[in-house]
């Protein structure tokens, strides 16, 4: 920010009196703020935006990137290095085994047993084992490790020296209770996705503690299951037999009490624990069904012998005497035949062969007659013996119901006899099973990898505490830039005035170092000049008929270069042959005079107030050194400006010096918190805002516009003044604008000035570092003011 209160003088121009910055740059005058507010941001995102911010801020980014490298360099200095070993376990999950009575099905899908398994290696009960075979109570360097983050971790990585309190302090159960604790801190069990494995990692400051913690861990998970078996084997089979013993007891008596009662009862049971009278039943229903197939067939063959056709039963068939009589009386039979057609029935031979025929058929008839009785005598026999079975059966099922009777209570004590040996046999059977399963140990868990002893740290990591700092201090440099670009609302670049204004932007005026700025406004070849002279082209075409013939040259607020830009355009416009007055109409805080090196003991105040003689009329219009340039100052500061501004007077004088001037300039006060600029805006023909660069607020310069506009003034347009266009970052988005290429020419003569002694101010008023301190404090207490009221 161009320091506008400093007081740098050279020689003026006429009556040797002295400039200064503070006449170039408007001084520090005390008008009232007036309207002060933020203006709307915009809700858009535009990567070239960020990335103009990111150049404009770039030292801050760079300062706070730093800072958060160092500090993540701290960071990992004051942080312990751990080590971390890591061992693999797979877990076995039992098959299924199928007893007697019990069928237990183990599924592969089931995840609990993984479950149960990492949360008994995180167990307590393990922990304690694993400290008792590492002896870890007994170690100082394990029960009191250095501070994981703490400042004296520098010196020890730095010098290697630390100090172990003295184990002695502490009672061995406090150090085993602090041992266990540091084991379940530092011990993490994790499953391995899709898998039966179990990473079982232990991290340390000393890298052997680290891989022999994480091992033990595994065996003593391992051990501690084996333990647990063959504890439950034994103890089952303690158990077993103690049922064995009670049970075997019971079925003593149970068989004791069974052969008493069925001995008092007279039951007699058989080998297969039939009763006598039931397997009798059995057998005579056998008999009896046996009979009764053995009466119907008689009974068939009878039935045929009655129907006359006993000769073609099947015993008759079947009979070989009977069938040798057949086939001896077939061949008689066929002898007769044959002789009978050559002898007489009443032969002897043929009569011989007749008696034989007949004696053959008698026997016949005699043979199947003693059959056909037979068969008949038989089914009698089968009918007698069916009859005498259903009757002896009848009789044993009358002693069947005595027996039932009597074999109800024998029931209920054979069952329990029954039922205690089935349980003596179970209990034997599953004994043996225990005693085999306590003597195989089945292992439960199988370590697969080893940890290793680890070579290298795995915390602290400089990498990522370098990437996670450097990324918090971007992340607070970019909240800094925030928070400043929120209170700064303020205009920074010309597409912010012509976006928020409206107004056509007619010239860019650079900024100038304090040290610099009274030789580019005397160096007609400087960055400065050159602008000016941009300004006054656009001034040229702001208008049909060119530039106005009388223009207001005004700002928002105090020191943003008004009356500099009034002093330039009045040498510019002059320099092309138009014959210029410039006239202070500040009749407040007047300071066109200063950069004219005139006095203000006359001039426009005394006109308007008719307090000048008529032969001091002439000397009112001062000439300057520079051609074609005439002055009317303020004058003497009067008690009322604005009514004399409003007076017809003033807009008769600005009329009559219209006709006598080609161009009258007026260096108009500050709009806001006055109503003097609208006032002399509705006299000029064009009005001129001066808006500085980062100083007066969007919404100061919107109102200022605004009641220009209301006033009547015909606004042409907006110069921007202290524009950085050196800077990296505005250069980037605006070459056209680089400092650089107004300064042609291969020297800038430089103007050496008196320091003015500032007698008229207070001495603290004489440091510009104070003054431009007390500017930005109060800019700032005001937008923070305005924004609260305006959330509120």
């Amino acid at each position: 920010m161009l320091d506008r209160n400093r007081q740098h003088q050279i020689a003026g121009p006429a009556h040797g009196h002295a400039l200064s910055t503070d006449m170039y740059y408007d001084g520090a005058q005390n008008y009232s703020s007036y309207g002060r507010d933020y203006t709307e941001q915009d809700g858009g995102f535009s990567p070239l935006k960020l990335l103009f911010y990111v150049v404009q801020y770039r030292w801050l980014i760079v300062m706070m990137a730093a800072g958060g490298l160092v500090a993540g360099a701290i960071f990992t200095m004051m942080q312990t290095p751990k080590y971390r070993a890591t061992t693999q376990l797979e877990v076995l999950v039992p098959s299924a085994k199928v007893f007697q009575d019990i069928e237990v099905v183990s599924e592969d899908a089931d995840i609990r047993a993984f479950l149960t398994a990492r949360e008994k290696l995180k167990s307590r009960a393990l922990a304690q084992r694993v400290v008792f075979q590492l002896g870890l109570s007994e170690k100082p360097d394990f029960l009191f490790p250095t501070p994981d983050f703490s400042l004296s971790n520098i010196f020890y990585r730095a010098f290697g020296v630390s100090k172990f309190p003295s184990i002695q302090e502490k009672t061995p159960e406090e150090r085993e209770a602090i041992a266990i604790g540091r084991v379940l801190n530092d011990l993490s069990v994790n499953l391995v996705t899709n898998t039966s494995l179990l990473s079982i990692t232990f991290a340390d400051q000393k890298p052997k503690y680290a891989s022999d913690i994480a091992n033990q861990v595994a065996q003593s998970f391992i051990d501690q299951r084996l333990d647990q078996t063959s504890e439950t084997s034994d103890l089952a089979r303690q158990f077993i037999q103690e049922q064995v013993v009670q049970v075997k007891r019971k079925l003593q008596k149970s068989e004791e009490d069974l052969v008493a009662y069925a001995k008092d009862v007279g039951i007699t049971i058989t080998g297969d624990d039939k009763s006598l009278i039931g397997s009798n039943i059995e057998a005579l229903n056998t008999a009896l069904a046996t009979a009764i197939q053995e009466r119907l067939d008689a009974g068939r063959m009878v039935d045929q012998i009655d129907k006359g056709r006993g000769s073609s039963l099947g015993p008759v068939l079947e009979s070989e005497g009977l069938q040798k009589i057949t086939d001896k009386l077939a061949d008689l039979t066929s002898q007769y035949q044959q002789k009978l057609g050559i002898l007489k029935p009443g032969f002897p031979e043929m009569q011989q062969l007749q008696a034989q025929i007949k004696e053959l058929q008698r026997l016949y008839n005699n043979g199947v007659l003693t059959i056909t009785d037979s068969l008949r005598q038989k089914y009698q026999e089968a009918k007698n013996k069916e009859a005498d079975l259903k009757s002896k059966l009848a009789e044993m099922e009358r002693q069947q119901v005595i027996f039932n009777d009597k074999n109800i209570k024998y029931t209920i004590l054979k069952r329990e006899v029954d039922s205690n040996r089935s349980q003596y046999d179970n209990l034997i059977s599953k004994l043996n099973e225990v005693g085999v399963s306590s003597e195989l140990k089945t292992q439960s868990a199988a370590i697969v990898d080893f940890a290793t002893q680890p070579s290298n740290p795995y915390s602290p990591r400089l990498s990522i505490n370098l990437a996670v700092a450097l990324a918090l201090f971007l992340a607070l440099s970019a909240s800094i830039i925030y928070i400043i670009e929120l209170l700064n609302n303020t205009f920074t670049n010309p597409e912010q005035i012509e976006k928020e204004l409206g107004l056509a932007m007619l010239g860019i005026l650079p900024h100038v170092d304090d040290r610099e700025l009274i030789a580019s406004i005397a160096d007609q070849k400087s960055g400065l000049s050159e602008a000016y002279r941009s300004l006054r082209t656009s001034l040229q075409f702001s208008g049909a008929e060119g530039a106005p013939r009388s223009l207001l040259v005004t700002s928002s607020e105090p020191s943003e270069g008004k009356s500099t830009t009034s002093f330039k355009l009045g040498q510019d416009f002059a320099a092309l042959g138009a014959r210029v007055l410039i006239v202070d109409g500040d009749l407040r805080k007047p300071n066109l005079h200063r950069l004219f090196g005139l006095d203000n003991t006359i001039g426009l105040s005394n006109l308007l107030t008719n307090t000048v003689r008529k032969e001091d009329l002439a000397s009112i219009f001062r000439a300057t050194k520079y051609p074609n340039v005439t002055v009317l100052t303020s004058g003497t500061i009067p008690p009322n400006p604005a009514d004399l501004l409003s007076s017809p007077k003033m807009a008769l004088i600005v009329t009559n010096l219209g006709k006598r001037f080609d161009l009258v300039i007026i260096d108009a006060p500050p709009v806001v918190g006055l109503s003097d600029a609208p006032i002399l805006s509705r006299l000029a023909e064009g009005t001129l805002m001066v808006i500085s660069t980062n100083q007066v607020t969007r919404k100061s310069a919107k109102t200022a516009l605004k009641r220009l506009r209301a006033a009547g003034a015909n606004v042409v347009g907006a110069a921007m003044s202290k524009f950085a266009v050196n800077k990296f970052d505005y250069n980037y988005a605006y070459k056209y604008m680089n400092y650089q290429y107004y300064d042609y020419g291969t020297s800038t003569p430089k103007i050496e000035g008196k320091v003015d002694d500032g007698a008229d101010q207070p001495a603290y008023a004489k440091s510009p570092a104070f003054r431009r301190l007390v500017r930005r404090i109060r800019s700032s207490v005001s937008g923070f003011v305005d924004r609260a009221k305006s959330v509120s």
